[in-house]
């Protein structure tokens, strides 16, 4: 079996077989011989430079890539891409970070993030993030700086089946996620995305097909950003919110692409950017003004109230929590799409509850987060997971030191099932809390009795 098997894949949809079905090395060795770059660089090549490739050595030098590449678009009748035919190359740190002029630059932008992705390149992997691309990007959205989507009558053909498709492993990988954490089957994501999405993006359909495509392509693609998010990959995170984006503009989606912003907002927030979160937070909203959807306008003001918060600026914060809780009031279940369900009034009680807990109000933290806590569905045990360590820093902040730190203890047994850095930072936030606390034979108690536990553990290696 090839080692290189992406481009093993794309001879044979090339129809480089011989007669028993096997690839045949010696044809495709002439044709691409044959090709432009090979004429235009004097190259020739034979049967055993095609057994190399296959076998994962990659050819040093671009004219071979190039003739590669159009000797299979000879074939297949559409332009092939360096990232089709399965070569690792070097990653640039800059990567993912602009926002895509074209629709058709996604696809192997997009395929180049995941090959990085999964072959651990630390460039990516361990990458800060660019305070400016998130400026950029929500700009550029904004202007409708993104050409359109051009028609694309390649011989591959998608439809709506090819979609649904799409979206339902995304609903299956999302509740992966939220169960467990962004760390548990976010590798799995990425390779079932890297195997799927870029041909799918490079497929001819319909415009509207192509449109539906995009946008899904966008829900994917977001989802696969907040898991890396959730991991602590937040310069890898960045880059696949900035493309879901520009996916969600091509599909046409102002919705989609909103809620993406809206998710910049909160990783911003996560990494004390609170001025960017906020504003990145308002120009979800700005961009969908027109759209009239309450649901989501609630949820754009809940990501400002928390990064308001966060400064202390009280009077900001009131009134964005204030616009929330009234857009909230207004919305009717199942006005929005379909991925903004889980905000429901549990998630408003929670979102409500980090708020006070960092304005010092521990009274209304407390009151909030058991309203979350007590009306949560239970679907989201993460979310569960985080207002409670808010309801458990609420009551240290209160002074109630064993009521918080048998919330605590609670907590902690669920998030046993949790692979999540940011489950573990609202566990530090906790143990700075306890540290003032930390003479009480209570806590001396309770740290006795969660020492083991994974959340309050070290990771491995630390």
């Amino acid at each position: 079996m090839p080692r290189n098997e992406r481009l093993a894949a794309l001879m044979a949809e090339a129809g480089f077989l011989d007669r028993t079905g096997a690839i045949a090395r010696k044809r495709f060795a002439r044709a691409t011989s044959e090709s432009p770059s090979a004429r235009t660089a004097s190259r020739s090549y034979s049967h055993t430079y095609v057994g190399r490739w296959l076998d994962g050595v990659v050819p040093r030098d671009s004219d071979t890539r190039d003739a590669i590449r159009e000797a299979l678009g000879a074939q297949l009748g559409r332009v092939v891409a360096l990232d089709e035919l399965g070569f690792p190359g070097d990653v640039s740190p800059d990567a993912g970070l602009a926002y895509p002029d074209k629709p058709e630059e996604s696809a192997g932008t997009v395929a180049q993030l995941f090959e990085a992705d999964l072959g651990n390149a630390s460039t990516l992997l361990h990458a800060p993030p660019n305070m400016a691309a998130w400026n950029d990007a929500a700009m550029a959205w904004l202007v409708s700086a993104q050409h359109p989507l051009a028609e694309n009558g390649g011989p591959r053909r998608i439809r709506l089946a090819d979609v649904d498709r799409l979206r339902t492993m995304r609903v299956t990988f999302d509740h992966l996620d939220s169960t467990y954490g962004g760390a548990h089957a976010r590798n799995a994501l990425v390779q079932y995305l890297r195997t799927e999405l870029p041909r799918l993006l490079r497929a001819g359909g319909s415009s509207d097909v192509r449109r539906a495509l995009f946008s899904a392509a966008g829900e994917s693609t977001q989802l696969a950003a907040w898991m890396a998010y959730d991991a602590g990959l937040h310069g890898l995170a960045q880059r696949y919110f900035i493309q879901a984006l520009g996916l969600a503009d091509a599909g046409e989606d102002r919705l989609l692409a909103a809620s993406i912003l809206d998710a910049m907002s909160h990783q911003a927030n996560y990494l004390g950017r609170y001025k960017e979160a906020a504003n990145l937070a308002r120009a979800a909203r700005l961009g969908t003004q027109s759209a009239g959807i309450p649901i989501l306008t609630a949820h754009f003001h809940a990501m400002e109230a928390r990064a308001l918060a966060r400064t202390s600026d009280v009077e900001a914060c009131d009134r964005a929590m204030g616009a929330a809780v009234e857009h909230f009031a207004q919305h009717t279940p199942g006005d929005g799409p379909e991925w903004i369900s889980y905000f429901d009034a549990a998630e408003l009680s929670a979102e409500l509850g980090h708020c006070n807990r960092d304005l010092g109000r521990p009274d209304r933290a407390i009151e909030h987060a058991t309203e979350a806590l007590g009306t949560a569905s239970g679907d989201y045990a993460r979310s569960d997971f985080f207002v409670a360590m808010v309801l458990a820093d609420a009551h240290l902040d209160r002074g109630d030191v064993e009521e918080g730190c048998r919330v605590a203890a609670q907590a902690l047994a669920v998030g046993e099932t949790l692979e999540s850095a940011r489950c573990r930072s609202y566990v530090d936030e906790f143990k700075q809390r306890l540290r003032k606390h930390r003479t009480s034979p209570g806590v001396r108690a309770f740290v006795a009795e969660i020492r083991q536990s994974r959340l309050w553990a070290p990771p491995a290696g630390q």
